[in-house]
C-alpha cells in the first residue's frame, strides 16, 4: 500500500470536498481526497446557465433506473455527478435547506446533535450570502450564496398569480418561515457557479496536505481485522488511510462501493460472487428521492430564455455576461419557485415548485419550438422507499437504482394534487400576457387517472436521493450520529445518503452542512486542531 495519508476521502462532492478543506486546517494531517471524475475545465461546469448542459451528460455517470413497476415501468435517466465538486458542480445551483421540522424530526429518531439549532451554525458557518446577516444566514464562508441577477418579468407575474390563490410571497424562504413563492438564492458567487470545487478546494490548493486526484475510480475499501485500512482503485493500486477511510460518493454511489467492497446483504453479495465483508442488509435501503412533475406552456411573445437558443442569439448572450455579468448565461434557468401545500394538514409545506425560465431544459423534458415556459412539483416528503443494489461484481456495470416512485398511494394522490395547482397558478390572470397556451399536461386531462398516465410518462427525478445509508441509533441504521459506520472501525460516511428522512427541498445546501458538521466531529473524535 501507498502510505502517508491519515485521511481518505472517497468522493470529491458536495461534502466530501468539504471535509477536505477543513481537516486540511491542520497542517500535521495528511488527506487524500480520491474523485472519480475528472477536472471542472469545461466552462459549462461555471456558468450558471450551463446547467441546461449537465442531466444531459456532461459530468455523470450516465446511469438510469429500474423499471419503476408503481409507474407503467418507466425508467428514468437518474443523473449522478461523475466531476470534482459533485452535485454542486452540475446542479441548478439553488440554496435551500428544507424545513426546520426536518431535522428536529432526525432528533427525535434519536440522532442526537442534528435538530435544527444544531445544524443551523454549520449553514451559517458555510455561507458568504450577498443579502443577508442575521440568525440564519452568514457571512465571510466559502460558498457563495447570492440573490439571481437575471430574473425576468414573467417571474413577478408568477408570484402575482400565486397570490390569487392565497399563495404569499416570500422574501427568504430559508429563513424563518419557508411558506410561499420566492425567487431562491442560488450558489454562485460574481454571477458565477460556486461549486465546493470552487468554493472549498480551490483556494487551498496550495497546500501541501491536500492531495486531490480524479479520475480515481475506487473498487473497494480494504477491510482489515475488522476496521477500515485503506482503499483499492480499479487499476490495483493500493492506499491506506492511518487514522480513517471517509466515504463520501453520494445516496447511490457510497451504498454501491460498500457492497463492492463485500459490505451489505450477504446473500445478495454472494449471488454476484463477492466475498463478504460485513452482512449489513440495511446498506443501500431506505432510498427516497422527489419524483419531479412538470406543466409546460407556449408563451405569447419572447418572455422566457427560450429564444437564446437560436445560434445567433446565443452569442449575444455570451457578449452580454461577459461585458455585463447579466442575461440568459448568469440565470441558473430555474431561480423562481417557492413552498406550498398538497395536504392542507401537513405540519408543513410539502410542495416545492421551480419555474424554468425556458423549456427542454432538462434531459427528456419537452421543448416548445416558439418557447415557453416551465413549472415544476415535487412532493417533499415521499413515503415510498426504494434500493440501491448491485447488478454484479464489475465495478462499471451501472448499479440498480430504484426509487420505487409512487408505491405509497399517498404520494400519487399528493402529486397530482401539486400538478393540478401548477396548472392552476399558470391560468391565473396576471400570466395571460405572457401565455399563450398550456401545452402539457394540456386541458384534456381531468381525471386522476388520466393525470397517473401523463406523470408515468412525463416526470423526472428531482436529483434528490437521500438515505441510503441511514443514521441513526437502531440495530439497522448504517451509521451512527457521529456517521460512524456500525461494525467496521474507522470508516465513515459523510453525504446526503445519512439522512433518515430526505428533507423537505433540495438536497445541496444539506449536503455541504453535512460535510462540516462531520468536519467538527472528526476532529474532535481524533483531538486535532483546527
Amino acid at each position: 500500500m501507498e502510505n502517508g495519508y491519515d485521511f481518505i476521502i472517497i468522493g470529491g462532492g458536495s461534502a466530501g470536498s468539504v471535509v477536505a478543506a477543513r481537516l486540511t486546517e491542520d497542517p500535521n494531517i495528511q488527506v487524500l481526497l480520491l474523485e472519480a471524475g475528472g477536472r471542472d475545465r469545461h466552462p459549462f461546469y461555471h456558468l450558471p446557465a450551463g446547467f441546461a448542459k449537465m442531466t444531459k451528460g456532461i459530468g455523470s455517470w450516465g446511469w438510469h433506473t429500474v423499471p419503476q413497476k408503481h409507474m407503467n415501468n418507466r425508467v428514468f435517466r437518474y443523473t449522478q455527478a461523475k466531476v470534482i465538486g459533485g452535485g454542486s458542480a452540475i446542479n441548478a445551483q439553488i440554496y435551500t435547506r428544507g424545513n426546520a421540522r426536518d431535522y428536529d424530526e432526525w432528533r427525535q429518531l434519536g440522532c442526537e446533535g442534528w435538530g435544527f439549532d444544531d445544524v443551523l451554525p454549520y449553514y451559517r458557518k458555510a455561507e458568504d450570502n450577498d443579502t443577508y446577516d442575521n440568525r440564519y444566514h452568514g457571512k465571510g464562508g466559502p460558498l457563495g450564496v447570492s440573490k439571481p441577477c437575471a430574473p425576468l418579468p414573467i417571474c413577478e407575474a408568477y408570484f402575482e398569480a400565486a397570490a390569487k390563490l392565497g399563495i404569499p410571497r416570500n422574501e427568504d424562504v430559508t429563513g424563518e418561515t419557508q411558506d410561499g413563492v420566492a425567487y431562491y438564492q442560488l450558489t454562485q458567487k460574481n454571477a458565477r457557479r460556486s461549486s465546493v470545487a470552487m468554493a472549498y478546494l480551490a483556494p487551498n490548493r496550495d497546500r501541501s496536505n491536500l492531495h486531490v486526484r480524479t479520475g480515481a475510480n475506487v473498487r473497494r475499501i480494504v477491510v482489515e481485522g475488522g476496521r477500515a485500512t485503506g482503499v483499492e482503485l480499479v487499476d490495483g493500486t493500493r492506499l491506506s488511510a492511518g487514522t480513517e477511510v471517509i466515504l463520501s460518493s453520494g445516496s447511490i454511489g457510497s451504498p454501491r462501493l460498500l457492497q463492492l467492497s463485500g459490505i451489505g446483504p450477504a446473500a445478495e453479495l454472494r449471488d454476484l460472487g463477492i466475498d463478504v465483508v460485513l452482512d449489513r442488509p440495511s446498506v443501500g435501503t431506505n432510498l427516497q428521492d422527489h419524483l419531479d412533475l412538470y406543466c409546460i406552456c407556449e408563451v405569447s411573445g419572447p418572455h422566457t430564455y427560450d429564444r437564446f437558443a437560436k445560434p445567433h442569439l446565443s452569442v449575444l448572450a455570451g457578449l452580454q455576461y461577459i461585458f455585463t455579468r447579466r442575461g440568459p448565461v448568469s440565470s441558473s434557468l430555474f431561480e423562481t419557485g417557492g413552498f406550498w401545500y398538497a395536504d392542507p394538514e401537513a405540519r408543513s409545506p410539502d410542495l416545492q415548485f421551480h419555474l424554468g425560465l425556458g423549456t427542454g431544459i432538462e434531459s427528456g423534458v419537452a421543448a416548445m419550438p416558439d418557447g415557453g415556459v416551465t413549472l415544476n412539483s415535487c412532493y417533499l416528503r415521499p413515503r415510498s422507499r426504494g434500493t440501491v443494489r448491485l447488478r454484479s461484481s464489475d465495478p462499471s456495470d451501472e448499479p440498480l437504482i430504484d426509487p420505487n416512485y409512487l408505491q405509497d398511494p399517498k404520494d400519487r394522490e399528493m402529486s397530482i394534487r401539486g400538478l393540478r395547482l401548477t396548472q392552476e397558478i399558470l391560468a391565473q390572470e396576471p400570466l395571460k400576457p405572457f401565455i399563450k397556451a398550456e401545452r402539457l399536461p394540456g386541458p384534456d386531462i381531468k381525471s386522476d387517472e388520466a393525470y397517473f398516465r401523463f406523470i408515468c410518462e412525463h416526470s423526472k427525478t428531482s436529483h434528490h436521493p437521500a438515505g441510503t445509508c441511514r443514521m441513526g441509533i437502531d440495530d439497522q441504521a448504517v451509521v451512527d450520529p457521529r456517521l460512524r459506520f456500525n461494525g467496521i472501525e474507522n470508516l465513515r460516511v459523510v453525504d446526503a445518503s445519512i439522512m433518515p428522512n430526505v428533507i423537505s427541498s433540495n438536497t445541496n445546501a444539506a449536503a455541504i452542512m453535512i460535510g462540516e458538521k462531520a468536519s467538527d466531529m472528526i476532529r474532535q473524535d481524533h483531538g486535532t486542531t483546527s
